[in-house]
């Protein structure tokens, strides 16, 4: 009894602040008699509660129970021009909120409401500030055991940390500032428990090109090396994985990050501004991620997107008119399995299909269960409930053809959206995440349930850290229980949930904005044709068709959301390099010949300058004037062409010429399919016909040419024999007649000869 009347007397001030406070707010209900209790605060009273900016850098513990203490750190920034004396930082403690909605509404009032804000607790936990000039501010620390906060029954409650005092202009006390965050309260374990599921995204943004090496190992090569920033210690995928590896989440992993960091440990090349890609130098860093991420991922659910996450809407909405987008679905699905199974040697489901935002409508549904998934991430503010269940059912959803939406909250899910650098910023939202998962779980209804939370897919390095943060808070368990994707899915569904999907008209203007249009799969199938035309004459054609489909992929990425115009070059990229790839394997350009004869063979050449062989091609030879000069008995022939990479082959075609003059002739290639391949080669022959009598008339002038020519050969001939008879028939001394009787010879034989 005495321990009794000690605890009476020592605390009948907190007793009747508690009951006044509850008197006011049940008397605040009855408009005049709240218009009796609270007169409206004056125009320069209300212009001055603006002046000081009250800032929440931290809240510990976010969920606190019996006996703890809880402790407020935070900053007072003086934004009027008028310095503040006498000031002092105090704790504001309200009633139970109702609901969600007074939740949020309580969260979007801003500046001080006398009636709408409570009363501050006891003064002996205030912090003190004799003085605040202008333009300056002050850190503060409020520490209050939490049984002075006077809670009493389970519920989120709203805080107001207000500065308080005078200045010149007013000198009467008054609040200068005010901001208000939420304590969810519930020191035990409920009863009850909603069973919650954190979605763990690892995406990142389309980093590889269709390009690589000649070696065998085919180096990749990358637009840039920006994702090693992500990758090291203090990025984005680092704290993703390093704060991720401790909590109760699934882990929900775009396959194609897995196969550009497991890549980057192997060697890869980088574009550079002079165009010839230079050695990446992150090899190290991809290493280590992926180690940590291994060990994070064992033993936790693992849920793998589509390779390289394709942007359903943008399929539903645009690209599934055009021939063949879809049928890209089904092998992005099987190597998202493979992926996560070769590089994090853990299993993997490919159950799940994740529209932007959660968004859908019905052809979106149609696209994202085509290649297989039965459930589709959806959001509540998608599939919205009429309200006539009173309180929040469970994330599954059957919406027909065997199709479960696995509705994700959207307070939940967007509640990490903002700008989290700052930490007054990043300490509202979690304290506001833990208020909203209470009050789900409060809700009437003795039914178990089951939340999700889809966040944004790639969150900064801030974000990140605030989800975490929040995830932690909800680790002791109190008013839920954590439970894996597939387990969420499986969850009884409640029978007066809604199950309608919306119909197009309803899907988001501002989504609809950023999809990829029409001419972006346009481009894309113009790109697979091309790929099936040049991977049939390849020896090897895996060396281009595994990267080129993989390149496919990423065209469709949803990363491109948002960047039009990387995208469209990154689409021309492919094309034109693999273009590229093509105008290797070529009839070289030919010079003009001449065909003396009735006959001849014509070499037409054709280079490979690819590293691996061609075959399946056929060289075609077409005379324009089949008239004048024929190949073989018509006006085409044609042969099967094999190359060696990096070489050069040589075919030669007979030509027949009936008849004199230029004949255009053509040398194309062609597919096994009969499909042209590369360009066609036009040169020109000059066909020079020789008949049988002219033939005739050079054999007799080339025979009477050799007649002449032993005629003078025999004459010759005599006339040397004669000359040397005569020659025999002289004297041995010869005198100095001899010339004259010489003379006198030779007249009486040229006399003779005439």
């Amino acid at each position: 009894m005495a321990e009794a009347a000690d605890n009476q007397g020592a605390s009948p001030a907190p007793a009747r602040r508690k009951w006044l406070r509850r008197a006011i707010v049940l008397l605040a209900g009855t408009p005049v008699l709240a218009a009796l209790i609270y007169s409206p605060a004056p125009r320069a009273q209300a212009a001055q509660a603006s002046s000081v900016d009250v800032q929440l850098t931290s809240m510990a513990p976010t969920a606190p129970v019996k006996g703890d203490t809880l402790t407020i750190k935070g900053t007072v920034l003086n934004t009027g021009s008028e310095k503040i004396t006498g000031a002092h930082v105090g704790l504001r403690v309200g009633p139970a909120l109702a609901d969600r909605s007074s939740i949020d509404e309580a969260a979007e009032r801003t500046g001080f409401r006398a009636g709408a804000d409570p009363g501050e607790i006891d003064p002996a936990y205030a912090v003190k500030i004799d003085s605040l000039p202008s333009k300056v501010s002050q850190e503060f620390t409020l520490t209050v055991p939490v049984n002075k906060l006077e809670l009493d029954k389970d519920g989120v409650y709203q805080l107001g940390v207000s500065l308080s005092g005078v200045t010149d202009s007013q000198p009467s006390e008054q609040v200068m500032g005010i901001k208000r965050t939420f304590l969810p309260w519930q020191p035990e374990a409920a009863a009850k428990r909603s069973q919650l599921t954190y979605a763990w995204p690892l995406i990142s943004t389309t980093r590889v090109t269709a390009e690589t090496g000649s070696d065998e190992l085919q180096t990749p090569v990358f637009l840039d090396d920006s994702l090693a920033d992500e990758l090291r210690a203090g990025g984005r995928l680092e704290q993703m994985v390093t704060l991720g590896k401790d909590l109760p989440i699934t882990w929900v992993i775009d396959p194609d990050l897995l196969y550009t960091v497991d890549a980057m440990t192997k060697g890869y090349r980088v574009r550079s501004p002079g165009g010839k890609p230079v050695q990446g130098k992150s090899k190290a860093v991809a290493e280590q991620w992926l180690s940590s991420l291994e060990a994070a991922v064992q033993g936790k659910k693992v849920v793998a997107l589509p390779f390289a996450d394709p942007d359903l809407a943008s399929l539903a909405h645009h690209g599934k008119d055009v021939s063949g987008t879809l049928g890209q679905l089904r092998p992005a699905t099987d190597k998202a399995k493979q992926a996560v199974e070769t590089v994090l040697h853990v299993p993997a489901s490919t159950d799940f299909s994740w529209p932007v935002d959660g968004a859908i409508d019905p052809s979106i549904v149609n696209v994202a269960t085509s290649a297989g998934a039965h459930n589709v991430l959806t959001r509540s503010d998608s599939l919205v409930e009429s309200g006539a269940l009173g309180y929040t059912p469970s994330a599954a959803r059957p919406i027909g053809a065997g199709t479960t939406a696995v509705v994700a909250d959207a307070d939940l899910s967007t509640a990490f959206e903002g700008d989290m650098l700052n930490a007054g910023t990043s300490t509202l939202a979690v304290q506001r995440f833990l208020a909203h998962s209470l009050a789900l779980n409060l809700q009437g209804t003795d039914e178990p349930r089951s939340f999700v939370v889809a966040p944004q897919r790639t969150p900064s390095v801030s974000q990140v850290q605030s989800m975490a943060a929040a995830v932690r808070g909800l680790q002791p368990g109190r008013w839920t229980q954590q439970a894996d994707l597939e387990a969420a899915a499986a969850a009884k569904p409640d029978p007066g949930a809604t199950t309608q999907v919306p119909g197009a008209g309803q899907y988001p203007e501002a989504l609809r904005k950023q999809e990829l249009p029409v001419s972006a799969f346009e481009k894309i199938r113009t790109t697979q044709n091309t790929l099936d035309h040049f991977k049939v004459i390849l020896a090897a054609p895996d060396r281009v068709e595994i990267p080129f489909g993989n390149t496919t992929n990423r065209e469709m990425s949803t990363s491109w959301r948002g960047r039009p115009d990387e995208a469209a070059l990154y689409r021309d990229d492919v094309q034109n390099y693999l273009i590229g790839l093509t105008e290797k394997v070529k009839v070289i350009p030919k010079s003009d010949a001449t065909l003396s004869g009735h006959s001849a063979t014509i070499p037409v050449s054709v280079q490979n300058s690819l590293v691996q062989d061609v075959h399946d091609l056929v060289l075609r030879v077409h005379s324009a004037n089949p008239t004048r000069l024929m190949f073989g008995d018509k006006g085409e022939a044609e042969q099967q062409v094999t190359v060696q990479g990096d070489h050069t082959q040589t075919v030669k075609f007979t030509a027949n010429a009936t008849a004199s003059g230029p004949v255009e002739v053509t040398a194309q290639l062609f597919t096994k399919d009969g499909i042209p391949y590369g360009k066609a080669r036009k040169f020109t022959v000059e066909a020079t016909e020789i008949t049988p009598t002219v033939m005739l008339v050079i054999a007799g002038g080339v025979l009477l040419l050799v007649l002449a020519g032993i005629k003078m050969y025999a004459s010759r001939k005599r006339v040397a024999a004669r000359a040397a008879a005569e020659e025999s028939t002289q004297p041995s001394d010869e005198s100095p007649d001899t010339g004259a009787q010489s003379t006198e010879g030779s007249g009486t034989s040229e006399t003779v000869d005439r």
